[in-house]
């Protein structure tokens, strides 16, 4: 694997894995209410694609323009995984080890959003009811669901990386 690919990839994974840590800290000092809002989950997304559109530039130029498809996924990829698993592990040692309580309330919280959606909706009781049951018997701040939750981030993630693979890959040339 080329250096520079394995350096930018790891380094821009550390750095995602902090913002990750971060954006979280913030959200458990200011508010746990905050994990339930939207406009935070969007947010997020759009600065971890501008971190993965500025280490797929920045790879690029530092290889010369040829970045292959499976070299800009590579990169990519390298760096989603090291952010998830770091931002995973602070997650699981804060709910689990730090502030057991805070998962519930979050969890309460999450029940509490979700019920409100369904009325929005007109879903009948019986079904928010169904709900409510399902989320309360699952809490996903639970250690091992969010090790299936990073699961999907990493699949979630490869979605991404292959987008953005195809959008940065050098375009071949043909010389004759």
């Amino acid at each position: 694997m080329n250096e520079i690919i394995k350096k930018n990839g790891i380094t821009f994974g550390i750095i995602t894995g902090v913002i990750s840590i971060l954006i979280t800290a913030s959200v458990y000092i200011i508010d746990l209410k905050l994990f339930t809002a939207w406009w935070l989950g969007l947010l997020s997304i759009a600065i971890f694609l501008g971190i993965g559109i500025y280490l797929l530039s920045k790879t690029k130029k530092e290889l010369g323009g040829i970045f292959p498809f499976k070299d800009a996924f590579t990169t990519y990829f390298i760096s989603a995984v090291i952010g998830i698993v770091i931002s995973v592990a602070f997650n699981i040692f804060l709910f689990n080890v730090i502030d057991t309580e805070a998962k519930d309330t979050v969890q309460d919280n999450l029940i509490e959003f979700q019920v409100n959606m369904l009325k929005k909706f007109n879903t009948p009781t019986e079904v928010i009811k169904e709900t409510v049951e399902k989320m309360s018997e699952e809490n996903q701040f639970d250690t091992v669901a969010q090790l299936k939750g990073s699961i999907f981030s990493i699949l979630f993630s490869a979605i991404f990386g292959l987008i953005l693979a195809a959008i940065f890959k050098s375009k071949p040339t043909h010389q004759e």
